[in-house]
């Protein structure tokens, strides 16, 4: 069982509505059915489908599902595509963008943030340890090594955002006389409960070529708390960018053909499925002798994640039959169809959240509810660390919106 979280969803509600500003944020309210309430729109309508992800989503909904417009970060003008900074191309999931147009934290964060005179952002530094006065109340000292060589920084508040496996094994590095299992560790929590989803990509792959360029848009909702055989949660329903050979070739078996992996990459629907996985304190960060960081993961909560991919299977073999193949091909998707399933191994670690979770109890937890240390007066952590429970959607939007949340509160701190 997940614990709960120290504020409400109406705590983060208009910070939501902050972040999906900032980052352009393109969706339609109320279209997923487990929308919570909202006290604005979104600032941009939803990406439009391609006409092979539109023909699943009408066939989805015509089984009685409700499938939704995906709500993606991009600064895309469909209305007016000559003065649209994003051009819908097929390299916007993984890659990074060279027209500036993708909704990420160096875009929308960090560049603007570096237009202010007093932000400074130092490269190749690495944070190695911090260090506190002598009562342990006070983070006095951030060591940095920056091109070999070692720097100290002061600062009336600390800010550990490094992510929640680089958060934790700082503070693990941050060892001393009064916190002698790691900073702000009295609690033995820093670390534990690592979580980041369990995730699989799905390919359907058809006799009929899928040209979609921009194929991340399509998500179902309708199996994320459950559904009529099986009244436990199962999780979310979503694509991925599109796969091409390259991307194939790095789970292919030795000395696939180029020219295979580009066929079945042309002729897939590549689906990305999430579910929860939930906080285990045998899930953790730890620091080996020599102090490099050791990741410590077992699998849980898979019979959902497995019920989810059979939910997946069962629709893709009712869709609408192709024009030209029949049922043999799959068009609207597919009655007989190949999947090819892979399991998102330990190595990804896109959504880490969990070792350094907030709670009221400083027994059981490392951080308050404005995410300061309970034992450190002046250290924050503001990652996907503060996660008491992951969910089975991707967390960038939260860690945005509680950013933003205790950034208000730090500004009253420091007025």
């Amino acid at each position: 069982m997940s614990p709960a979280w120290p504020i409400s969803y109406d705590d983060l509600e208009p910070y939501y509505l902050q972040a999906e500003r900032l980052y352009h944020v393109h969706g339609l309210r109320g279209e997923d059915p487990t929308d919570p309430p909202a006290s604005g729109p979104y600032p941009h309508p939803p990406v439009s489908h391609e006409p092979r992800i539109q023909q699943l989503s009408n066939d989805f909904a015509r089984h009685g599902l409700k499938p939704f417009h995906v709500p993606v970060g991009v600064m895309l003008d469909e209305n007016n595509r000559h003065t649209s900074k994003c051009i819908r191309c097929n390299t916007c999931d993984g890659f990074p963008c060279l027209l500036d147009a993708k909704s990420d934290s160096q875009v929308c964060a960090v560049d603007p943030a570096l237009a202010h005179r007093n932000v400074t952002l130092l490269t190749n530094a690495y944070a190695e340890r911090l260090e506190t006065d002598a009562s342990g109340r006070c983070v006095s000292k951030v060591i940095v090594k920056r091109n070999g060589v070692r720097e100290e920084y002061t600062a009336d508040v600390v800010v550990a955002s490094c992510g929640a496996i680089n958060s934790a094994a700082l503070l693990l590095r941050s060892t001393g006389d009064k916190h002698p299992r790691g900073l702000a560790n009295g609690s033995d929590v820093v670390g534990r409960h690592y979580m980041g989803h369990v995730n699989s990509v799905e390919m359907a792959i058809s006799k009929c070529p899928n040209s979609t360029v921009f194929q991340k848009t399509l998500g179902v909702n309708d199996f994320y708390l459950g559904s009529k055989e099986w009244q436990y949660p199962m999780g979310h329903i979503s694509f991925v960018g599109k796969l091409d050979g390259e991307t194939l070739k790095a789970g292919a078996p030795p000395l696939t053909p180029g020219f295979t992996l580009d066929m079945m990459a042309s002729h897939s629907l590549d689906f990305w499925l999430t579910s929860e996985d939930l906080p285990d304190p045998d899930n953790r960060v730890t620091l080996d002798r020599q102090g490099n960081i050791v990741l410590s993961y077992k699998p849980n909560n898979e019979e959902g994640h497995k019920r989810l991919i059979a939910k997946l299977k069962d629709l893709l073999k009712q869709q609408t039959k192709c024009p030209e193949h029949g049922h043999n091909c799959h068009v609207g998707l597919f009655a007989r169809s190949l999947f090819v399933g892979q399991r998102i191994p330990l190595a990804g670690v896109a959504h880490q959240n969990g070792t350094i979770r907030f709670g009221n109890d400083a027994k059981t937890s490392v951080l308050d509810a404005n995410c300061k240390a309970h034992e450190v007066d002046n250290l924050y952590v503001v990652d996907g660390s503060f996660f008491p429970s992951s969910g089975a959607v991707n967390p960038a939007l939260t860690i945005m919106a509680n950013a933003l949340r205790v950034g208000d509160h730090l500004l009253k701190r420091l007025a």
